[in-house]
């Protein structure tokens, strides 16, 4: 099927719904993130992923909107704060005004096949999140195909809503590893997860074409910067 042909099973309004529009690197002034906040209110996109020193800055400029949510991330980019201070950062941010949260894992472990510790950690957070949903990044780039399907699968069982792939700051694995999201790992999320768990493929979206293979993959969002390129290259197959 080609790009064009693809294209068309989206309108802009349908795919800005499947993109978290994020902003997470470690430096940026305050005139970036309020560009970053226009351009989410201007497409439209599902969220703004944010540092959670941020969200009342990021709820305060989306105020009147009905649409454009704010998420952040806790326990990020490495994962191994305790349980307790994730539960900590996610009850903060909620009160803040978060819709959503992303956690890392404590990727040591899965590792270390401790897995009951592993669950629990996500589990400490699933319960202070509530009825808010909770994405459960595994950093795929750390991990060998069986320990992401495991921790995939204990995600799951743990109550997260989503599976994410990457946090986009992965280092020091082997030279041609990929860094961040990839249509492999997709499928395997999406032959082995229930219907009702979702998938986030965040690291290394960066244009329509991928985004657009993600999706047909089993991704249900996308975690990206790159958020208005994808609907430009959208907006430039002429399908809406």
């Amino acid at each position: 099927m080609t790009h064009a042909t693809l294209a068309q099973t989206f309108t802009k309004a349908e795919l800005a719904q499947k993109i978290d529009h994020t902003l997470l690197k470690p430096y940026f002034t305050n005139v970036e993130f309020d560009q970053h906040c226009e351009a989410a209110l201007q497409y439209q996109f599902k969220t703004i992923c944010i540092p959670p020193s941020w969200v009342k800055h990021g709820v305060i400029n989306l105020r009147d909107s009905k649409t454009v949510g704010v998420i952040t991330v806790v326990g990020f980019p490495l994962g191994y704060s305790e349980s307790k201070s994730k539960a900590f950062e996610a009850s903060l941010a909620i009160e803040q005004g978060a819709v959503e949260i992303d956690m890392v894992i404590n990727f040591s472990w899965i590792k270390n096949q401790e897995l009951q510790k592993l669950e629990q950690d996500i589990k400490t957070v699933v319960d202070a999140c509530g009825n808010i949903p909770l994405k459960v990044i595994i950093e795929t780039a750390y991990l060998t195909q069986k320990e992401k399907l495991t921790a995939a699968l204990i995600a799951e069982q743990a109550g997260a809503a989503f599976v994410k792939t990457s946090t986009g700051f992965a280092s020091g694995v082997p030279a041609g590893t990929p860094l961040g999201a990839t249509l492999a790992d997709i499928v395997l999320f999406r032959h082995n997860l229930k219907p009702s768990t979702q998938i986030k493929a965040s690291g290394g979206v960066r244009d329509f074409a991928m985004a657009i293979e993600m999706i047909e993959a089993g991704a249900d969002r996308l975690g990206t910067s790159a958020s208005v390129e994808i609907l430009n290259g959208l907006m430039n197959e002429g399908s809406y």
